[in-house]
């Protein structure tokens, strides 16, 4: 059908006055067509009297043209119409749309306003208004149907300008009145400097949001990391807690058993003593049975007085003081150990949580003086300098046994340890370095930390931090402080000092390690730094990373030294 095969992108089936579908389509002399009423109208306006054009081509018609309906184009039109077609949505006049203010029968959509004219025209009619006004100074814009606004209020001119001093658009004829000596520049270039401030802010704003939830995703990870080496500091203690009850549980049941051997021994002994006497008892009953038998009147007289039968009774064990020690006293001496236990437990636990409630509280509050410091741009992050600084981050690090070497030996209650040429009799564990004579500390560390040790000796020491998974088992780099991605580590000897980080060394050239050692750790800020301690606090390296999760300090320990952590 005819209909299957009209193209709507031309716009051959709209009439260019009204933007509508034609309405008794007629066709000039020039090919085009219009609405009857449409192109009736624009010929019989006072501007176009004596002058018969074609709204599109310009094309002048003397005399008038006669217009008579297209019935071919007008029974297309009709089919279209009954197939559903409609006009595109852009050529649809909408209420909130600027009209045409020549535009007599059907207000169509205006694309241009004169702030001279004070009228808004749609294309056919923008046209007319160009011809008519050629050559002279009619400012067009964007069509408007606040064209006053645009004027000033005072002079009825185009307000041109901007005043900056008073930050308002003015006329030209404001600038010789109350304006005059003031900063004012055309309306174009305030226009473009003011849109150049409101895009950079809006690119600022957007960065401090992007740099803001940044922040806040590092600091969720930052807390995770932090809870979890709470929650395993909290665990081993509590495993050692529950280690120390079984142990003094197996100490009260050695007890018990004492008791019990005793007991029995004694039971024991005086069943072995009454057997004994009864074995005598049966001998001479024997003896008298055989004594009975003889008719010798006088030989019975002589060898009954050799026989004995003593009637005693046989003094029983006390049970009811065993008894009693057993469930009387031992009971209630247990029942008054749990009272007094649970009793502790609940208070120590009222005591940890308040703690923990303080500790959040403490938390906003800093957090609260870091945002009103962000808001002053002053550094609430700054490094502390001194070592009292460094002293408010101190943290009490221990010595893990399980994780030691076979080679390392400890001393000044585990706080201490250095390496012999004999292994020690370690139970076997998983978490243990089999090869590197190495140990790590027990708790995780995550947010602000600083711990100091000391070493001596010439066969050096290593001290760094690593995360829990790294490997235990074996010689290879993967087990090594600093030699793989998982650990950071000073290396320090009587000679040489040098950091080390996933086999790439850093040589420190500048100064030799003291004997006494410090490291601080910022996680959040991932970055961790080592120390050489004295009464300044002089900086041997500093490392920038990224950690995933909590790390636990470490070293290694050369035949000939020795290291220990240090208490303050």
């Amino acid at each position: 059908m005819a209909a299957a095969t009209i193209s709507i992108e031309q716009d051959q089936f709209c009439c260019s006055v009204c933007l509508e579908i034609l309405r008794d389509p007629v066709t000039i002399p020039c090919g085009h067509s219009y609405c009857l009423d449409c192109i009736e109208d624009y010929w019989n306006r006072a501007k176009q009297k004596g002058q018969y054009s074609c709204p599109q081509c310009r094309q002048e018609f003397s005399p008038r043209p006669l217009l008579s309906r297209n019935t071919v184009l007008g029974e297309v039109v009709e089919k279209l119409q009954h197939s559903g077609f409609q006009v595109p949505p852009q050529n649809v006049s909408k209420a909130e749309e600027v009209k045409c203010s020549e535009c007599t029968v059907r207000k169509t959509k205006a694309v241009k306003s004169c702030l001279v004219c004070l009228e808004s025209y749609c294309g056919a009619h923008l046209r007319v208004h160009e011809d008519r006004f050629h050559g002279k100074a009619h400012m067009l814009i964007p069509a408007s149907d606040q064209l006053r606004e645009k004027l000033c209020p005072q002079h009825d001119k185009v307000l041109r300008l901007y005043c900056r001093t008073d930050q308002q658009c003015v006329c030209s004829q404001c600038l010789k009145g109350r304006h005059k000596g003031h900063d004012a520049v055309t309306i174009v270039d305030e226009r473009a400097a003011q849109q150049k401030n409101l895009q950079e802010s809006s690119l600022k704003s957007l960065q401090k949001m992007k740099d803001a939830e940044k922040e806040i995703r590092y600091v969720v990870r930052y807390i995770k990391h932090s809870t979890e080496a709470v929650v395993e500091e909290s665990e081993r203690i509590f495993s050692k807690l529950i280690r120390s009850i079984e142990k003094q549980s197996g100490e009260v049941k050695e007890q018990i058993r004492g008791q019990q051997r005793a007991a029995v021994s004694q039971a024991e002994e005086l069943l072995e003593k009454i057997q004994r006497e009864t074995v005598e008892l049966r001998r001479s009953d024997a003896e008298l049975e055989k004594l009975c038998r003889t008719e010798d009147h006088l030989h019975f007289l002589q060898k009954c007085k050799s026989l004995h039968f003593p009637v005693k009774s046989v003094e029983m064990p006390d049970t009811d003081a065993l008894q009693y020690l057993m469930y009387k006293t031992m009971r209630g001496a247990l029942a008054d150990l749990k009272d007094s236990l649970d009793e502790t437990l609940e208070k120590d636990f009222d005591r940890i949580s308040e703690k923990v409630m303080s500790l959040k509280e403490t938390s906003n509050q800093i957090t609260s003086e870091k945002a009103k410091a962000k808001n002053t741009d002053h550094s609430y992050n700054s490094e502390p300098k001194t070592r009292a600084d460094f002293l408010q981050y101190y943290n009490e690090v221990t010595l893990d046994p399980t994780t030691a070497n076979p080679y390392l030996s400890f001393f000044n209650g585990h706080r201490g340890v250095t390496t012999r040429l004999e292994p020690q009799t370690y139970p076997e564990n998983p978490q243990r370095f089999t090869s590197w004579a190495q140990v790590l500390c027990k708790a995780g560390m995550a947010g602000r930390c600083y711990w100091e040790v000391e070493w001596a000796g010439n066969g050096g020491v290593s001290i760094g931090v690593c995360y829990k998974n790294m490997n235990r088992s074996g010689g290879g780099s993967d087990c090594k402080l600093g030699h793989n991605s998982k650990s950071w580590s000073l290396d320090c000897s009587p000679s040489s000092c040098s950091f080390q980080h996933k086999k790439e060394s850093v040589t420190i050239t500048d100064t030799k390690c003291s004997s006494r050692i410090g490291l601080f750790l910022d996680f959040r800020a991932g970055t961790l730094a080592v120390y050489n301690v004295s009464d300044t606090m002089v900086l041997l390296h500093k490392v920038k990373a990224t950690f995933t999760q909590p790390v636990y300090p470490g070293f290694w320990v050369g035949l000939g030294s020795t290291l220990q952590l240090c208490s303050l």
